[in-house]
């Protein structure tokens, strides 16, 4: 069970059985402001769940609290102690070569070999010995997945992992987060600013504003999905208003262009 702490305490034992996340009353501030203010927060093992908001929302202070790299004001916050986390940019150390990378900081006697095991996972076991400056920016960021991994996480942390990626390579990732996800089944919280991302890939949208959870989306769509299905697309009508965004009905049906229709499931 978690152990009790005083509301301005925070603790990285959860009761896995029931939920891998558990936040109340979670607040984080900067000064006077106030970016994280009284937030609840429950996420289930092995839910993937995606987090949107506009710029200054909250959303990467609240990440950062959940994978324990910062801390909070006040508040209650439970996590297991089993936390990977996985950022923009691959954050590779250029003279360590692609699977020193993965097995970094891995106290085990096999960290060579679950490295290796991870880099096949990913789809990269022919590069187990590139460089970072070798690599593409998608195989950099595969090396970054398979390093957060290869740590058999309860809880997964994705801070926008495919933002800096071009639109084929983002739909690789995102049909190989979903692969990974099934086989290992963490608890996944995205962070992302594109509500078809979101949509695609979740079973629940969170949508966060003021430092707090303004609105909830459980998906229920179809186990493939696609931006041409009229569910998805009242999904996402719902998710931008959400947002403050209003979109006419004519501009709702057109896929993005880097997010172009096809199956991710």
């Amino acid at each position: 069970m978690p152990t009790p702490i005083d509301r301005n305490r925070q603790t990285t034992v959860a009761d896995e059985a029931q939920r891998a996340v558990r936040a109340r009353g979670l607040t984080r501030r900067f000064g006077t402001r106030a970016v994280l203010d009284g937030l609840d927060l429950d996420v289930a093992p092995g839910e993937f769940v995606a987090l949107l908001g506009r710029s200054g929302s909250g959303k990467t202070t609240l990440l950062r609290a959940l994978g324990r790299l910062d801390r909070i004001s006040e508040g209650h916050l439970e996590t297991p102690a089993a936390v990977a986390t996985v950022f923009q940019e691959p954050r590779l150390l250029p003279w360590k070569r692609a699977w020193q990378n993965i097995a970094l900081g891995l106290r085990a006697p096999d960290a060579r070999r679950r490295a290796l095991d991870a880099l096949n996972e990913v789809g990269l076991a022919e590069h187990a010995q590139a460089w970072p400056a070798t690599l593409s920016g998608g195989q950099a960021q595969r090396v970054s997945l398979a390093r957060a991994l290869v740590r058999d996480p309860k809880l997964l942390l994705l801070d926008e992992p495919f933002g800096a990626l071009d639109a084929l390579t983002r739909m690789s990732m995102h049909k190989l987060v979903q692969k990974l996800w099934r086989t290992h089944r963490p608890a996944v919280l995205l962070v992302t600013h594109d509500v078809d991302e979101a949509a695609l890939l979740a079973d629940r949208v969170l949508v966060l504003s003021q430092g707090r959870i303004e609105h909830e989306e459980r998906i229920v769509l179809p186990a493939v999905r696609s931006v041409d299905q009229p569910e998805f697309r009242a999904l996402r009508r719902r998710l931008l208003t959400s947002l403050g965004v209003e979109v006419a009905d004519e501009a709702i049906a057109v896929a993005p262009a880097r997010l172009a229709p096809g199956a991710l499931r």
